[in-house]
């Protein structure tokens, strides 16, 4: 199955959350905070929503910073996603 986005919405994939602190203590997956960094997997065509033209500015492949609970999570053969509007992407990691 394969997703596709509509409007300005964007399909991302979560980067893995990192299984040690700074300190080097070995976090459980239970203990892991939910991603804020994302890999953009797709992206909608954009158009006009509510009223308002929207240009895409992200594309496939983009690692970018999205709220914490942002988007709506879905989970495709095993493999979680989450589907946010452009709008609740802070920032592009560069």
């Amino acid at each position: 199955m394969k997703l596709v986005p509509l409007a300005d919405r964007i399909l991302l994939k979560p980067v893995e959350a990192m299984e040690t602190t700074a300190s080097g203590i070995i976090l459980s997956t239970a203990t892991k905070e939910k991603p804020v960094v994302s890999e953009v997997v797709a992206v909608g065509p954009g158009g006009v929503v509510d009223g308002n033209e929207v240009k895409m500015v992200v594309k496939p492949g983009d690692k970018v910073v999205v709220a914490k609970y942002a988007g709506t999570e879905v989970k495709v053969e095993d493999v979680e996603y989450s589907i946010v509007r452009q709008s609740e992407i802070l920032a592009i990691v560069e």
